[in-house]
């Protein structure tokens, strides 16, 4: 196995230019959730020139390319994810974003470009067992296209025995592995509350009512769930994230509509919340005569990683030529993952790969680390053989 994986490490090297520029083309042409059209292109004809059979069109845009080894073996699915951030890009980076309103701030370009480096070079291997399906997921980024993807028969397609997930983290080290079983990322649940009232000039605020300042008091009450409501061992995180009402100056808007997450490990702790928020919906609505309606939509489960699948991602890790042990205890993220959906159709694990930078996920000055993209595909590969010899 280790000659195997040193040959591994001397193709990226030499191939390390192609695959640096596979994730700039990327990077220079985002696309948000479901609109990954000509992503989806670029992936299948890079596929299809290693000569992968390519299925396009799960979940609109999704499309897995399958290698059958020349052996009896397990069959296993590999994910990366295809979509970009609704956000525009803030850097001077040559390859930067040639799409307003569409940027790669959490590394997606980095990880369809270290699964592409894989397939390439597990693509010309002779003694492969079992099946290894490569797939590419569309829509991540709160639209659920793991959950489409499933729903549109992805396991009927490719039949997995495991199914593996690989994320860039910033701060941990580069190329080092994260991985543990049990939770890694929280559920998460979208809410929207629309505030009603009666619109008048902004110089009369008697004559009607204030929806403004109605939305102002729900958004400061609302944030006393976490600290007042919850108990403190327990882990929850509220998020209003948009604000959006009125277009005039000088008049006070009939309606102001609120937007944002909910974070949890535990269901028990989503219960209480949701009840809570109601609660004060139903208060602040009182207080400030107007009508509130709040809609709460449970839109992630809990990243859940099974025992013996965390176990293959180790053995794994410590084959990495980035050297360091894996990091096996850490807090789970508060951040969610519609990887979860294929985690709770198949048994599977979900791991992060340092990148070695400070700059937060979802910054609009993000750029994923191209030092790791041939870590990244060789840890792909040493995850293959590890399945391999698990399951031999």
């Amino acid at each position: 196995m280790t000659s195997s994986l040193e040959r591994a490490s001397a193709f990226f090297g030499e191939r390390a230019t192609v695959h640096r520029a596979w994730r700039h083309h990327l990077h220079r042409n985002p696309e948000t959730a479901f609109e990954e059209r000509e992503t989806a292109a670029f992936l299948a004809a890079r596929l299809d020139e290693m000569g992968l059979p390519v299925r396009q069109g799960l979940a609109g845009t999704g499309l897995v390319a399958s290698l059958r080894g020349k052996r009896a073996g397990p069959s296993i699915g590999f994910r990366a994810d295809m979509d970009a951030l609704p956000l525009n890009e803030q850097s001077s980076l040559p390859y930067r974003s040639a799409r307003p309103g569409a940027t790669h701030a959490c590394g997606h370009d980095g990880h369809m470009a270290m699964l592409l480096a894989a397939a390439d070079y597990l693509s010309r291997q002779q003694d492969l067992a079992g099946t290894l399906h490569f797939i590419f997921q569309p829509a991540e980024e709160a639209a659920g296209g793991g959950r489409v993807m499933v729903e549109d028969g992805l396991f009927d397609h490719a039949q997995c025995d495991l199914v593996f997930g690989l994320h860039n983290w910033p701060s941990l080290e580069t190329g080092r592995i994260a991985v543990q079983p049990g939770p890694m990322m929280a559920a998460m649940d979208l809410f929207t509350i629309t505030v009603s009232g009666d619109g008048v000039h902004a110089a009369l605020p008697h004559l009607g009512t204030d929806t403004i300042v109605a939305a102002g008091a729900l958004t400061q009450a609302l944030q006393a769930i976490v600290s007042r409501a919850i108990d403190p061992h327990q882990q929850l995180v509220l998020s209003i994230t948009q604000i959006h009402g009125g277009h005039s100056l000088n008049a006070l808007p009939d309606s102001v509509a609120l937007r944002g997450t909910l974070r949890y490990f535990d269901p028990g702790v989503a219960r209480t919340a949701h009840r809570r928020m109601h609660e004060i919906v139903e208060g602040v609505a009182r207080t400030h005569a107007v009508e509130i309606a709040l809609n709460l939509k449970s839109q992630y489960p809990v990243t859940t990683n099974d025992a013996d699948a965390t176990g293959i991602m180790l053995r794994a890790a410590e084959l990495s030529p980035a050297g360091g042990a894996p990091v096996t205890q850490f807090p789970p993220s508060m951040a969610s993952e519609d990887f979860a959906f294929m985690l709770a159709a198949r048994k599977g694990a979900y791991a992060w790969i340092g990148n070695g930078r400070p700059t937060a996920l979802h910054s609009p000055d993000f750029d994923f680390n191209d030092e790791i993209l041939p870590l990244g595909a060789h840890y792909w590969v040493a995850l293959a053989q590890a399945c391999q010899s698990q399951t031999t």
